[in-house]
């Protein structure tokens, strides 16, 4: 079974690594220009989770929560632009007034964080999770 199957399953992760070796087990599967999206509890991990791709994909640069710059940008074997989009409210220049598509050059992953407060999104999206907090302090990582 491949990562996408267990992640339409939900996987647990019990540690921040767990989490980082799921990420890092998805991006080899990634396709290029792959949008990716997290939504889920707030502090579950996101950011965790997308360490795990700067990891698989040679990233030196330390990657933190892009929460009051919106999104980050990192350079490695991928191109990988991490968004955090919890401050932002829906509106319908948000991606003009960002420049975001500028920063997306082949091959990227955008990995987006609380899609749902950008509204429609202007690109297809490869893969939606959610990650939500269990009852004994795990993760739950889930395709929706």
């Amino acid at each position: 079974m491949n990562i996408l199957d267990k992640l339409a399953q939900g996987v647990t992760a019990r540690s921040d690594a767990d989490l980082q070796s799921v990420a890092t087990e998805l991006a080899k599967e990634l396709p290029n220009d792959a949008v990716i999206t997290l939504e889920g509890d707030l502090g579950a991990g996101k950011t965790t989770f997308v360490k795990g791709f700067a990891k698989a994909w040679n990233i030196e640069a330390i990657v933190t929560s892009p929460t009051y710059n919106i999104y980050q940008t990192y350079s490695g074997d991928r191109n990988l632009v991490h968004m955090d989009a919890y401050r932002l409210e829906p509106s319908i220049d948000i991606f003009d007034e960002l420049m975001l598509e500028d920063f997306l050059v082949s091959p990227f992953c955008l990995a987006i964080e609380w899609p749902s407060k950008l509204g429609e999104l202007p690109w297809s999206v490869f893969l939606s999770l959610n990650i939500s907090i269990t009852d004994n302090d795990s993760r739950l990582i889930e395709a929706k």
